[in-house]
Order: structure tokens, then sequence, then C-alpha cells
């Protein structure tokens, strides 16, 4: 999803990594939405933004998916749930990457596996890992692979 928007605009990926932008101004002790005339031009395309995300999540959903974010106001605020009912809160990450890790640390070429077979395990763990924000080195990538494979 992230790709996707950041090759429409990267000022789109903006809205969702920063806070909302949502005009409003305050009447009478109650928060209301500005109005498009009462915007500058730059705000009005920021506002925008988050409009387009919101249309592009939306439409990215199946009906159950829809209806859990479809109150929300914001592209951010759609984005947040998402983000913690599909892939955890920072403890069930933390958790999924040290399990990983573990995995990554331990993974062998098993009797009777192809190099292929291997080879798309090790990919998925190191795919995992990468999304979960652990950097590798090609390099170190490289020996481990080879050393697996040689251990077989």
């Amino acid at each position: 999803m992230k790709i996707f928007i950041e090759s429409i605009d990267r000022g789109i990926l903006n809205t969702i990594v920063n806070d909302p932008c949502i005009p409003m101004s305050v009447v009478n002790g109650v928060s209301i939405e500005k109005s498009y005339d009462e915007l500058t031009d730059a705000y009005n395309k920021k506002v925008q933004y988050d409009y387009v995300v919101k249309n592009i999540i939306t439409s990215a959903l199946n009906l159950n998916e829809f209806f859990r974010v479809s109150h929300y106001n914001s592209a951010k605020e759609m984005w947040d749930i998402l983000e913690v009912t599909h892939e955890g809160t920072t403890d069930v990450k933390r958790a999924r990457k040290h399990a990983l890790i573990q995995e990554y640390e331990l993974f062998r070429m098993q009797q009777g596996e192809t190099i292929a077979d291997v080879q798309k395990q090790f990919t998925h763990i190191v795919n995992h890992l990468i999304g979960l924000g652990k950097q590798f080195d090609k390099e170190e990538l490289n020996i481990k692979i080879l050393k697996c494979l040689d251990k077989s």
C-alpha cells in the first residue's frame, strides 16, 4: 500500500506518516471543519491529500475492513487502526521480530529439501524481518544462505 501511495505523490504518504491535515476552527466552543474558501491553495492541497489517501485505503478494502475504518475522520486514523489490526502493536511486532531473528539464526537446510525450497523459506524470513525494521548487509545474507546450503 505504501508503494502504491508513494507512486501517486510522496506528499500523500506524508499525510499518513504525520498528523492528519484537517483544518478546524472553533465556533461557539464547538470544533468544526473549515470550509474550502477559508484555506490557502497550499493548505487545500494538503487537505486534498487526506481525501485521496482515504479514497485509496477504502477502495482497497473488503466490506468488513471498510466498516472497520469508514467512521474515522482522517486517513491517519484509518491507517493506524489497520496497521494495529494487521501488524499488531509495538509489543507484538517486537515479539515477532525476536522470534524471526531466532528462526533466521537457526535456519538450516533440512534433509530432503531442495535448494529452491530453502531459498524460498530463507527469503520469507528475511523479508518479514526487513518489514519489521531489521537491516541486513547483502554480504551477510549471501554468507548465511551459502552456509545453510553447504551444511546439507
